[in-house]
This record gives structure tokens, sequence and C-alpha cells, in this order.
């Protein structure tokens, strides 16, 4: 995979066949890989394209550039929050023209927790393969794909408790980690390094960074050999199961406290945000690092 800047002109998703892998990429790794909803379609119409092609039997999930993503575009020259949605994860009302939280959770149900839901169901196996950030918006991407091998620098954060949220819109937290670890994880807003996520339970393995590529695509190449009907079953008895241990339930529950916050922000300081910016919550985060 090439790494390199990309212009204006460029996709901000690409795709790439792989024998029986298909590599869906972010490709904004001037921004980072934050995300935007032009950057959710692109890869909801990527995953599509692989779903819908029978000779792909893996989807890898990578990042352009140093970072696999920063989080949610809250800062960039292509933050589009102010769009309409295309509405295909949820269908509700379009957001524009509406007001405080009307407007907040429209588009979040949508393009985020909406999205990640429906990924979280393809019925093929994926595989993120991350480097370098994982952060806020970035984890609700790796914690869609069905398992995850990262890179040695990587390093995993939700700092968004700084801005009086309680994480990220796909609340996965405790499912991912566990309890104990999730509440350090919220609470400090500190970086969990790969190896240390590795402990949790988060990321399956940790290889040094020249060796990500090579080492997700052989564990790509190896699940492809198995019969494409019995991921599919495989998967959704997995996700039966974790649903039955109440993620979905929980998600919902959270998304609920997520938007009490956005509207406490909006009513008692400057913005639904608290007035943080992408600068100021790298800063913050950067600080602090947790146990690697």
């Amino acid at each position: 995979m090439t790494i390199q800047e990309t212009s204006a002109e460029e996709e901000v998703v690409t795709y790439e066949r792989r024998g029986v892998v298909a590599v869906v990429t972010l490709n904004r790794p001037r921004y980072r890989n934050a995300q935007n909803s032009k950057v959710t379609y692109a890869l909801d119409a990527a995953f599509t394209r692989a779903v819908d092609d029978d000779g792909v039997k893996v989807i890898v999930l990578a990042g352009n550039g140093r970072h696999f993503c920063a989080g949610h575009d809250i800062g960039t020259p292509g933050r589009d929050a102010d769009e309409s949605f295309e509405r295909k994860a949820v269908i509700w009302w379009d957001h524009t023209g509406r007001e405080g939280v009307d407007r907040r959770l429209a588009r979040e149900a949508e393009v985020y927790l909406g999205m990640c839901r429906r990924w979280r169901e393809i019925p093929k196996p994926m595989i993120a393969m991350v480097q370098g950030a994982c952060i806020a918006g970035g984890l609700m991407l790796a914690w869609s794909c069905d398992f995850i091998v990262a890179a040695d620098d990587a390093f995993f954060s939700d700092p968004v408790v700084r801005m009086g949220i309680p994480g990220v819109e796909f609340f996965a937290h405790p499912w991912v980690m566990n309890p104990r670890a999730a509440r350090e994880f919220l609470y400090t807003g500190d970086r969990f390094g790969a190896r240390r996520a590795h402990e949790l339970g988060m990321v399956n393995h940790v290889v040094p960074r020249d060796e990500l590529e090579t080492a997700t695509m052989a564990i790509a190449e190896r699940i492809g050999e198995m019969p494409g009907f019995g991921l599919a079953l495989t998967k959704k008895a997995i996700n039966q199961a974790e649903d039955l241990q109440g993620m979905r339930a929980g998600m919902d529950s959270v998304f609920g406290l997520h938007h009490a916050a956005h509207a406490h922000n909006a009513e008692v300081g400057v913005d639904s945000l608290a007035g943080m910016d992408a600068r100021a919550v790298r800063d913050a985060s950067a600080r602090r690092e947790g146990p690697r």
C-alpha cells in the first residue's frame, strides 16, 4: 500500500481487491484520517462493494499515512457537520434546518452509531489494520470490525470525557476490554498503547510497524480459505452473543446520555463540544499516556 499525502481531488476512501481480500483504506492522511460524513458514506459504499463481490471473502480496513484515524472531524476544512446526510442507516428526517438535540441526534444516529451498527452486521469478516493514532471516532471504526491487528506504535484513546461526554457514540468500551479498564480508559483520557490494548483483549495481535501489512494480509488470506456462508453464520452467532450480554441495549442507553451531554454543553457553554477543538483535545491527550 503506497503511503502518501492526498490532494483535495483524491478520494477520501480507496478500494483495492487483492485475491479474496478487499482492502478499504481511509485516505485523508493530511488530517490523520479524521472522519466526516463524506468518509462514512464512502466507507459504506466500499463495504457494500465488497459484500456484493462474491470473490471477496474478507475485508481489511486500513488508514493511509502515519495514523489509522484521529477521530471525528471537528476542525478540518472538510468538516461537513452542517450538510445534509443520505439517510441510509437510519430512516429519520434530515438535521439541517433543525435545532438543538433534534439536529445533533439525527445526524449522529445516522453517520456514527447507525453506520457502525450497519458495518458490524456485514456478513464477511472484517479486520482493522491499525497504526499510530486510533482515537475516539477511530475506535468506532476499529470496533465495528471483527478483530484488530495493531502495529507496535499504535495507541488508542477516547478523550471525549474532557468535553463532558461519556464516550463516543458506538459505546463498546465495556465489551471490547472490560468494565474496570473502560473506566480507566475514559476517566483518565490516557492513551493505551498497543501492548496494553492486547493485554486487555481489545487487540488480537501486535506486530512491528514494518510487518503490519504482511501480518494482516496473511491472517486475512487464512480466513479466506473458510466457506463464506460458514463465516457469515459464525459472525452472526458471535454478534448475537454480545448483544445477549447487553451490548446493543447498552449502546442505546449511552447514546441518550451522550446527547444529554451535548445538550448540557450547548446550554451552559459555547457549543455542544464544550469549546474543545481538535487541537485542544490532541494537546490534552498527548500529555498523558497510560501503561503500554
